[in-house]
């Protein structure tokens, strides 16, 4: 881990370069930063970087309700319900597939639209800078850093909306301007983008620095491929090797005319006998609770002590060489950094970009008056706003495989706080409702004994740890990375193209669970377990679906099957009833919008019917919007 708590990809904000034509109309004074001067020298490129970066640190930072799409696609997902207080009800609307509002959605959407504008300006004026011969190893690192991010960018807004304009020009055309083809337009795209990256880019930087290599375009080439092969080409099971090949775009990095499933095994076994990423020994070691200092409290048996590490290698803690932020199985992060504040002003709350605001989110809210935060009741998991909680599914779902194949498995207390076993003490707000009985373990705030008071993290015993710009410590203090993609993922996604069982078999030994022989079954409970939470889960459902679906289909059965489970309304443990959807049911809900969401209604009207609204969200339609209740 590194032992300070700043990146370098984050020092800039997110209004350092603006996404819009329109400032570009007027005629330029001397002293304006335009694109026939700028980019003039590689810092300039380097600056340029960083703002197309600080795009994930403006989503994963700020309101996760708002615009963190990596939280939203688990809530989305079965893994998690809305849950919260009553007053929080933009999560409950994305776990029940409603809106609130006819722009709920539009913060990812605007976000997204400027990283790839800010890609695609970097694309263009890169050879602005007079690059000397010697030097050309680092213009084709850097440029391809920004097609890579172009491509990801674009995955994920179509992920999120489905059919988009597809804008690959800082001269926007009247046709970039029409709804583009998501699965003959769109992806094609994406996929040479980031083949442009892969090509382009080196393997010298990227490994815990933030940046992207070579490796990691790899990895995203197999993610962005078995979503399009999945989703769009209806491929049930990748293994048989029927998926089609994708038609790619000709651009610099990218000169083949298409790519094949065997090319993206290639890739990602490239990555797998050149990456020099390795499984942490302990899933543990991933996560901020594992921390050296929490262990220490462990050992010495004053005060409070954290038995679920204390059998821990104490190298293999967080904190340690190789464990936690910049680990040896991380290939790309979102990372924050010690320069966060609590604000709520300002374009997409970037006071608070710099932190991981979804630990936040996820933490717990600990009912009884001024009990928030109390470790006496929480130790070592410090408050929160308890949003987005588990669903009682996953737990079932796990403990019935633990069962049924007769072994424990180490992801599930690492992944999950079983309140009532692991937190006697706790007790639920009074107005809180949707309620499993479980929190998230991975993204939790940590506490410890030395921290001078209940709501300071443990962040705060870190050296090189600095408060002056923080005005609230439970709301700033979150430094974890959030994992884009790890190794474990490359490694489940060789045996699902595949069939060869050998690379999950791998990520089965690190959880201490027995090996089994390769089947879409095992590759889909072990994706499930494996990144819990980590924002994965409603996309792999949705490719294990196809765009076709019924009621037996993947994504619908597993949704629908939430129904009628009991979960604790209104901080009552005695107040049990039977979980509900909102407005018809989640099977229907995803059939209607196979799950896209709603597009921002004030994107259609300035697009004057270029732009069309995605199905299953008429908002006259009441199976669409939001309805109380608890």
């Amino acid at each position: 881990m590194k032992k300070y708590l700043f990146s370098t990809l984050a020092v800039l904000a997110a209004t350092l370069f603006t996404a819009c034509n329109d400032m570009l109309d007027t005629e330029p004074r001397k002293t304006e930063v335009t694109d026939a001067v700028f980019p003039g020298k590689v810092a300039d490129v380097e600056s340029e970087l960083s703002a197309i970066y600080s795009i994930m640190n403006t989503m994963g930072g700020g309101d996760a309700d708002n615009q963190n799409i990596f939280y939203w696609w688990e809530i989305m997902s079965d893994n998690c319900y809305g849950s919260g207080g009553l007053q929080d009800n933009k999560v409950k609307s994305l776990h029940h597939l409603v809106e609130m509002s006819v722009n709920q959605y539009a913060e990812p959407y605007k976000l997204l639209y400027g990283g790839i504008a800010r890609a695609t300006s970097a694309i263009e004026t890169i050879d602005n800078v007079p690059w000397r011969d010697d030097q050309k190893p680092l213009r084709n690192q850097l440029l391809g850093e920004a097609y890579f991010m172009r491509g990801i960018y674009y995955l994920w807004l179509t992920q999120l909306f489905g059919d988009v304009p597809l804008i690959t020009s800082t001269v926007v055309t009247p046709e970039m301007e029409e709804q583009a083809d998501a699965e003959t337009a769109i992806f094609p795209q994406v996929l040479s983008d980031l083949v442009s990256g892969a090509n382009l880019m080196g393997t010298e930087r990227g490994h815990g620095d933030g940046h992207a290599n070579k490796f990691v375009a790899e990895a995203f080439i197999a993610r962005a491929y078995m979503f399009w092969a999945g989703f769009y080409k209806n491929v049930g099971e990748l293994a048989s090797g029927s998926a089609p090949a994708i038609d790619l775009v000709e651009q610099e990095g990218c000169t083949a005319a298409s790519l094949s499933q065997a090319d993206v095994v290639k890739g990602l076994q490239d990555i797998v006998s050149k990456g020099g990423y390795k499984l942490c020994e302990d899933f543990r070691s991933l996560w901020q609770y594992s921390n050296s200092l929490l262990w220490d409290e462990a050992q010495d048996d004053q005060g409070h002590a954290y038995e679920f590490i204390k059998d821990m290698k104490r190298e293999n803690c967080f904190d340690q060489p190789g464990m936690g932020n910049g680990n040896t199985e991380e290939l790309f992060q979102v990372q924050f950094m010690n320069a966060s504040a609590w604000s709520i002003t300002g374009t997409y709350n970037t006071a608070r970009m710099y932190s991981n605001y979804i630990s936040v989110f996820w933490g717990l809210r600990n009912g009884a008056s001024n009990q928030n935060g109390n470790r006496d009741n929480t130790y070592p998991f410090n408050q929160g706003w308890g949003q987005g909680t588990p669903s009682c599914n996953i737990w079932d779902d796990w403990t019935d495989a633990e069962r049924t194949n007769n072994y424990t498995d180490l992801r599930k207390k690492a992944s999950l706080i079983d309140l009532d076993n692991e937190l006697q003490n706790y007790t639920y707000e009074k107005d809180d409702c949707e309620e499993s009985g479980y929190s998230v373990k991975k993204y939790a705030e940590v506490n410890l004994d030395a921290c001078a008071a209940n709501n300071d993290t443990w962040w705060s015993m870190c050296e090189g740890y600095s408060s002056s710009s923080l005005d609230n410590k439970m709301q700033g203090d979150h430094f974890e990375d959030f994992y884009l993609m790890r190794y474990s993922d490359v490694l489940l996604m060789l045996t699902e193209l595949t069939g060869d069982a050998s690379y999950m078999n791998q990520v089965q030994r690190r959880a201490g669970v027995p090996e089994t022989p390769y089947s879409l079954k095992a590759v889909q409970d072990e994706r499930r377990w494996e990144f819990a939470f980590e924002g994965l889960r409603f996309n792999d459902m949705r490719r294990w679906t196809g765009n076709k679906p019924n009621e037996n289909s993947y994504a619908p059965k597993a949704l629908q099957a939430q129904s009628g489970k009991q979960i604790i309304c209104l901080g009552d443990k005695s107040n049990k009833r039977t979980m509900k959807h909102m407005t018809c049911s989640w099977a229907k809900r995803y059939i209607d919008t196979n799950g896209f969401l709603a597009k921002p209604q004030t994107e259609i009207t300035v697009k004057n019917g270029k732009l069309k609204q995605n199905p299953g969200w008429d908002a006259a339609n009441a199976e669409t919007q939001y309805k109380v209740l608890y």
